[in-house]
C-alpha cells in the first residue's frame, strides 16, 4: 500500500499545478455551488439500471429521474444535482472501441449534473453554468462556444432564439452557434420527453493555433482539443408514437458536465489521462510493467484501455452486476476481457494483473465512492478469477487461430477466412485487431468484409429479439398508481391508460391501473399473475412489470370497454407460493451469515412460485454439513411461527441502526420498507407470507459457484418441498426394487459398483488381448500389393479397438502399408483407414478415399491424409466400401 500513496503524491505534485483544483475539490465545488442554488444533493445511482427494460446501464445522469420526467411518480425536491456513474458501451451509445486510442472517450465516466422539475428552466440554467465555469472555476471565457438549436421545419420547430438570447448576455455572437437535430435535439427514445438543448465547448488548443484556425469551425468536428463539456437539455416537449410532438405539461433542466473534460480543461491538460483522474492509475501500472508511459504510442494506448476498464469493472462489481454470458454481465466481461488482451498483448502482462490496481483504484475514488473500499475483498477476487479464465481461453483460442493459420499455408492461402475471424471474437474474446496482429506476424491477413458481414448478422439479430414497437399511451383518467398488494389480493379498478406493444410479432397490451393488488417484477421476485374480471366476463393478466416505477400489467385482449370498472384478482396460490420462497430467502440469508459468518451478504436473488435462489458472498464451497446446519436452522425458524413485522416507511438511517440488511446493488430512498421476521430483519418491498409457519419446510436443492467469491443456493419451500421430497421417495424405492428391497440399500449399490469395476477391468484385459491377436493376425495375412502391405478387414470391432491397432501399426512399420477396415459395432457400420507415410508423399490421402467410400454405407467422413474415419447406417455397403478404397490405391 504504500507504494500507492508514493505514487499518488508523485503524481499529484507532477500533474497538478497547487492552484489548480484536484478532481476530488472539482467534484465538491460542483456540488457546492448548487447546494448554494437551493440544489437537494443527491448520491450517484447504482451503475446498473434495475427496473427499466430499455437501459441495461446508467449512460446518463437523467436515468435515475426518469419516472419523475415521465411523470410516473412526483418529484420529491423540484431542484436537485449530483455526480452520477455512468457507463457507455452499446446500444446508441457505443463509445467502447474509441477507448484508450483517443483523449477524452471513456467506458466508465462522471456525470456532474443539475436538474429541474417544473422550476426554472432556460434562463436560470445558461447563467448558473456560466457562472460556475468562468465566476467560479476561472475558465478563459474566450475558449468557450455554445451551441442552440437551430430548428427542424418537419417538426415545426424554430430555431431556440430564447436561448441564444440568454447566451448572448455572456458570449459574442460569433461563439454562438447553431446546431442541427442530431447535435442539439435531445430525445429520451422514440417516444417520451424532448426538447433542444444548448451544448457548452472549449477550445484548449495553444493560442498560434487558435488564431490560425477559428475555435467555431471545429466545434462538433471531433477535434480533440475543441470538446463539449457541458450540454443544457431543456425538455418542453413529448414525442408521440406518430412522431408529433406535444407540449410538456412540467418543463425539465437536465443538464450533464463531463467530469474527466472538465478536469483537463481545469488542469491545463491536452487528454484526459493526463489529469489526476487516471495518472495515478497509469503511473502504477508504469511500475508494475516496467514500460514508462509515454515512451511508445502502443503501450499507452493498452495503459489508457486498462486505466479506464479497471474503473468501470470494479464500479461494475460493487453496483452488484457479476461478468457472466448474458445481458449486462456480458458486457462486463467483455470489457475486463479487452482490458485483459491489451494488458497480454502490449504490456506482456501473461498472469491476472488487473486486480493488483485496485488499491490506487480506491485510494483515488473511494471517498467519493465508498462502497469500492466496502465491496473490496469481492472486487478483487471476481477479478482475479475472470483474468485467469480469460487467459486459458487467450491460450486456447490462439492455439486455434495457429491451427487455422497452418491450414491455410498448406492449402497456399494468405488470407483467414471472416467467418473463423468472428468465431475467435465471439466464442473466445478475440477483437478482430489481436487477429489482424497475430496473423500479420505470419504474413497474412483477415477477410474483413466477411467478418464485418457476421458482425452485422449478429447485430440484426439482437435488434430483432430485442426491438419493441409501442403505441402511444391512451389515456383514460388523469391519476397516479397505487400498489395496495400488501394488504389486498383483489381490489375494485379502473383503467388510467394503457397502448398497445408488439415483440417478436405478438401483440400484448400494457395497462395501468389506477390501483393494483398486482406485485409488479422488482427485486427479484417475479410478478403476479390474475384476471380482471368485469360484468362481460374475465380478461387474464399474463404479467406485472415494473417500468420507471409504474406498475405494468401485460395483457392479450383489453377489455370491450376500457372505461368500465373491474375487479382485479390476483393469483392467490401463486402469489403465496412466491411469498414462501420470498420469506425464505431472508430466514436462508440469516441463517447462512449464522453458520459461515457474518461476511455473509446477498448478491442477487430470484424468487418464483417454482422456486429460489439466492447468491450470496462466501469464498470456498459451503460443505454439506455446513449446509446442512443452515438448512435446520431455517427450519427451526419457520417451526418458531415468527409473525411478519413490517414498517412500510421508515428513514433508511434507523432501518440500518436495527440492523436491517441491504440487498446488494440497490439504491433506496431516504425512507424504506423494512420486514422483520424473529431476528432476521431486512430492507425489502416484495410481498410476504404473515407467518413463517405457512412456509411448512425449506428444502437445499443444490449449492454452487457463480463468479469468484459469489455462491449460489437453490431451494424450495413448502408444497415445492414437499413435491422434492416425495421424488426423492420414488428414487429410492426403485433403487430398492432393484436390489430386492435388500436392508443396507448403500452397501449393495457399493458393492455393485466394485463389480462393475473389476469386471470392467477384464474387458480392458481382453481388449487389449484382442488387439495384440488381430495385429499380429493382420501383419501375418498382409497381402503384398505393388510395393506396400494391404491389411483388409471387415467383420465386428470398435473403431477405439481398431484404431488403436492401426496406430501401433504405424509405429511399427511407419511406410510401405496400408490398413482397410469396415467395422460393425451395436449394429452401426463405419469404416478407417491408415495409410503408411510413403503412400501420402506418393498422393494417396486418406480422407478423400474414405470421403468416397461412405456413399456405399449412407454416411461421411474425413479425417487427416495418413488415418481417416467414417459413420454410416448401411451395414450392408460394407464390403463395397472397403473395396472402393483398395481399388483407388
Amino acid at each position: 500500500m504504500q507504494i500507492v500513496f508514493q505514487i499518488i503524491n508523485e503524481v499529484s505534485n507532477k500533474f497538478v499545478d497547487e492552484k489548480m483544483l484536484t478532481a476530488k475539490q472539482t467534484r465538491e465545488s460542483f456540488k457546492d455551488f448548487f447546494a448554494s442554488k437551493g440544489h437537494q444533493i443527491v448520491p450517484s445511482a447504482p451503475m446498473v439500471v434495475k427496473g427499466d427494460p430499455t437501459l441495461m446501464f446508467t449512460n446518463a445522469g437523467m436515468n435515475q429521474f426518469k419516472d419523475i420526467i415521465l411523470g410516473n411518480v412526483p418529484a420529491k425536491y423540484a431542484r436537485v444535482a449530483d455526480s452520477q456513474k455512468c457507463l457507455r458501451v452499446s446500444g446508441k451509445h457505443n463509445d467502447l472501441e474509441e477507448v484508450g486510442h483517443d483523449t477524452y472517450h471513456h467506458t466508465m465516466f462522471e456525470m456532474l449534473g443539475n436538474w429541474s422539475f417544473g422550476d426554472y428552466f432556460k434562463h436560470e440554467a445558461i447563467d448558473w453554468a456560466w457562472e460556475y465555469l468562468v465566476d467560479k472555476l476561472g475558465l478563459d471565457a474566450s475558449r468557450l462556444y455554445a451551441t442552440v438549436f437551430e430548428g427542424y421545419a418537419a417538426d415545426g420547430l424554430g430555431r431556440d432564439d430564447e436561448a441564444a438570447g440568454y447566451w448572448g448576455q455572456h458570449l459574442p455572437t460569433d461563439h454562438i452557434l447553431n446546431g442541427n437535430k442530431k447535435d442539439n435535439f435531445w430525445e429520451m427514445g422514440d417516444t417520451g420527453p424532448c426538447g433542444p438543448c444548448s451544448e457548452i465547448h472549449i477550445d484548449l488548443r495553444p493560442e498560434a493555433e487558435r488564431k490560425a484556425v477559428s475555435g467555431a469551425s471545429l466545434v462538433n468536428k471531433d477535434n480533440p482539443q475543441v470538446i463539449e463539456i457541458w450540454n443544457l437539455v431543456f425538455m418542453q416537449y413529448n414525442r408521440k408514437a406518430d412522431g408529433s410532438l406535444e407540449p410538456l405539461p412540467a418543463k425539465v433542466i437536465d443538464t450533464g458536465m463531463g467530469f474527466e473534460r472538465l478536469c483537463m480543461a481545469l488542469q491545463g491538460k491536452t487528454s484526459n489521462y493526463d489529469t489526476d483522474v487516471f495518472q495515478p492509475i497509469i503511473q502504477h501500472i508504469a511500475a508494475l510493467t516496467g514500460f514508462n508511459y509515454g515512451d511508445d504510442p502502443a503501450h499507452d494506448v493498452a495503459m489508457r484501455v486498462v486505466a479506464d476498464h479497471l474503473r468501470t469493472i470494479a464500479f461494475a462489481i460493487t453496483d452488484g452486476q457479476l461478468p457472466s454470458n448474458a445481458k449486462a454481465g456480458y458486457v462486463i466481461r467483455r470489457i475486463l476481457r479487452r482490458a485483459v488482451r491489451y494488458a497480454y498483448t502490449f504490456l506482456n502482462q501473461k498472469e491476472a494483473f488487473l486486480f493488483r490496481l485496485l488499491p490506487i483504484l480506491i485510494e483515488t475514488m473511494g471517498d467519493a465512492y465508498p462502497e469500492l473500499i466496502k465491496h473490496k475483498t469481492l472486487i478483487e477476487r471476481v477479478m482475479k478469477e475472470e483474468e485467469e479464465a480469460f487467459l486459458r481461453t487467450l491460450d486456447t483460442g490462439i492455439r486455434l487461430l495457429d491451427k487455422k493459420i497452418a491450414e491455410a499455408k498448406a492449402a497456399g492461402i494468405k488470407t483467414l477466412n471472416g467467418t473463423d475471424a468472428f468465431t475467435l471474437y465471439d466464442t473466445f474474446g478475440f477483437p478482430l485487431d489481436l487477429t489482424e496482429l497475430i496473423l500479420r506476424e505470419q504474413g497474412m491477413d483477415v477477410d474483413v468484409p466477411a467478418f464485418d458481414a457476421e458482425m452485422a448478422k449478429q447485430k440484426e439479430r439482437a435488434r430483432h429479439a430485442a426491438a419493441v414497437e409501442k403505441g402511444d399511451w391512451v389515456v383514460l383518467r388523469e391519476g397516479e398508481s397505487r400498489f395496495v398488494g400488501y394488504d389486498f389480493m383483489e381490489a375494485d379498478v379502473e383503467i388510467l391508460r394503457y397502448r398497445k406493444v408488439k415483440q417478436k410479432n405478438k401483440e400484448l397490451y400494457q395497462v395501468v391501473l389506477d390501483q393494483t393488488p398486482f406485485y409488479a417484477e422488482r427485486g427479484g421476485q417475479v410478478g403476479d399473475t390474475g384476471w380482471l374480471q368485469s360484468e362481460t366476463g374475465r380478461l387474464a393478466v399474463l404479467d406485472t412489470k415494473n417500468e420507471n416505477n409504474l406498475s405494468i400489467h401485460l395483457m392479450e385482449h383489453l377489455p370491450e370497454d376500457p372505461s368500465a370498472s373491474f375487479t382485479a384478482h390476483v393469483d392467490v396460490q401463486k402469489r403465496l407460493a412466491s411469498e414462501c420462497n420470498h420469506s425464505g430467502t431472508h430466514l436462508l440469508h440469516e441463517a447462512l451469515r449464522e453458520v459461515l459468518g457474518k461476511h455473509v451478504e446477498q448478491r442477487g436473488s430470484y424468487v418464483s412460485p417454482e422456486a429460489l435462489r439466492f447468491d450470496f458472498s462466501h469464498f470456498q464451497k459451503v460443505s454439506d454439513e455446513e449446509l446442512r446446519e443452515v438448512e435446520r436452522r431455517v427450519n427451526e425458524k419457520i417451526r418458531a411461527d415468527y409473525p411478519l413485522e413490517e414498517v412500510r416507511h421508515m428513514p433508511i438511517a434507523q432501518a440500518k441502526k436495527l440492523g436491517a440488511m441491504a440487498l446488494f446493488g440497490e439504491k433506496y430512498g431516504e425512507e424504506v420498507r423494512v420486514v422483520k421476521y424473529g431476528s432476521s430483519i431486512e430492507l425489502c418491498g416484495g410481498t410476504h407470507i404473515p407467518r413463517t409457519g405457512m412456509i411448512g419446510s425449506l428444502h437445499i436443492l443444490s449449492e454452487s459457484s457463480v463468479a469468484a467469491g459469489v455462491r449460489r443456493i437453490e431451494a424450495v419451500t413448502a408444497t415445492g418441498a414437499e413435491e422434492a421430497l416425495y421424488r426423492y421417495q420414488d428414487v429410492l424405492r426403485e433403487l430398492r426394487a432393484m436390489f430386492n428391497n435388500i436392508p443396507n440399500l448403500a452397501q449393495a449399490v457399493h458393492k455393485s459398483i466394485e463389480e462393475n469395476a473389476e469386471l470392467h477391468k477384464q474387458l480392458e484385459a481382453y481388449a487389449k488381448e484382442k488387439a495384440v491377436s488381430l495385429k499380429k493376425e493382420f501383419l501375418a495375412h498382409a497381402e503384398e500389393r505393388g510395393g506396400f502391405k494391404l491389411m483388409r478387414y471387415v467383420g465386428e470391432g470398435s473403431t477405439e479397438l481398431l484404431k488403436d491397432i492401426a496406430f501401433q501399426i504405424k509405429g511399427e512399420l511407419k511406410d510401405g502399408f496400408a490398413l482397410v477396415a469396415g467395422l460393425l459395432h451395436e449394429g452401426k457400420p463405419s469404416l478407417m483407414i491408415m495409410l503408411g507415410e510413403d503412400l501420402v508423399a506418393g498422393g494417396a490421402n486418406a480422407s478423400q478415399l474414405v470421403k468416397e467410400a461412405a456413399k456405399f454405407i449412407q454416411g461421411g467422413g474425413g479425417g487427416q491424409a495418413y488415418y481417416a474415419t467414417a459413420g454410416g447406417k448401411n451395414p450392408d455397403g460394407l464390403a463395397k466400401a472397403v473395396d472402393s478404397i483398395i481399388a483407388s490405391l
